[in-house]
């Protein structure tokens, strides 16, 4: 394979950046030329393709986001879409293509190796749902992200005896809520895949509170039904009755930020790498991921069914650790 590409598509994360270089490096060192595509599908669809060298990657490694920029693409969806893209892989001599990102970016890489493209995916979402790697680029920066938010909001919980209720993103999937709710010691996670009632939750801070505890920590994926918002204001209107105030934080995109750990860069390095190596040992329709300690490949098609990445066990250990 004398030319591949490489793009980042969907949400970003720490950890896109260090994958990039490496899936760079990792094409030079084998004798290729390695393009860049920015914009994802979109920049794909319009032609924004350019050559990168080894200096195009440099000092980027620590550096949170991702240098191809990313979007996601409803254009990309579509038939004439797809074929608008496979013409500019022609018209830029591509044979092979790296696409990393979730859910939605691997189902447009499965579509464009259904028609005849050499594609390979890696596991690029913070979320962690993806079936085929036990762990995905960006989960342990943002981990570490929410657990210093959340240490940061004890302190002032504490000084004043109140509860938070700290939304995390997961529209589908709880694994970040989960995780984070055991790291950080919090009283209650909250997640698309468990329903829970209010009432559990408003006895949650009675309990709390009876029990003499200075604070009260809840943390809400932003999938779980009802929503923060319903949440509060349930709370709220039974204030005299919790014991505690209750305030509200979302964390929003400041889980996507920041430099990527070592964790998270030995991960995307390795993952990258092994994503050109399988291009070039004629590989297609399959995403490289962490499976057992390893590094494993596993067809799109599997890839992409929904896959709850909360195992029953974690979550037992969570509401253990509530008390």
């Amino acid at each position: 394979m004398r030319r591949i590409g490489v793009l980042t598509s969907g949400g970003d994360g720490p950890g896109l950046n260090p994958c990039i270089r490496a899936v760079v490096r990792t094409g030079l060192a084998l004798g290729m030329s390695v393009m860049g595509i920015r914009r994802g599908y979109s920049g794909l669809i319009g032609g924004e393709i350019e050559e990168m060298t080894a200096r195009s990657v440099g000092g980027i490694i620590g550096r949170g986001g991702t240098i191809l920029g990313t979007t996601r693409s409803p254009e990309f969806s579509t038939p004439q879409g797809q074929l608008d893209a496979m013409r500019n892989l022609n018209r830029f001599g591509i044979e092979g293509l790296v696409v990393i990102g979730g859910n939605g970016s691997l189902t447009g890489a499965l579509k464009l190796h259904e028609r005849g493209v050499k594609v390979v995916g890696l596991p690029g979402t913070i979320d962690n749902d993806l079936a085929g790697s036990d762990t995905t680029i960006g989960v342990d920066t943002t981990l570490n992200t929410i657990l210093d938010a959340i240490d940061k909001i004890k302190d002032t919980a504490s000084s004043h005896q109140r509860a938070f209720l700290i939304e995390t993103m997961g529209r589908d999937c709880g694994y970040l809520a989960v995780m984070s709710a055991i790291a950080g010691g919090a009283e209650m996670a909250l997640i698309p895949e468990q329903p829970t009632a209010l009432e559990d939750v408003s006895n949650t801070l009675k309990e709390a509170y009876v029990r003499g505890k200075a604070h009260c920590i809840i943390i809400v994926a932003e999938g779980w039904k009802p929503g923060i918002t319903a949440l509060a204001a349930f709370l709220n209107a039974q204030k005299a009755e919790l014991g505690f105030e209750v305030r509200t934080i979302v964390l929003g995109h400041v889980q996507r930020g920041g430099s990527p750990t070592a964790y998270d860069r030995i991960l995307a390095t390795r993952l990258g790498a092994a994503a050109v190596e399988a291009l070039n040992d004629g590989a297609s329709g399959v995403m490289i991921g962490w499976v057992d300690g390893k590094i494993a490949q596993t067809p799109l098609q599997e890839v992409i069914k929904p896959s709850n990445k909360v195992r029953p066990e974690l979550f037992k250990l969570e509401k253990m650790m509530e008390k």
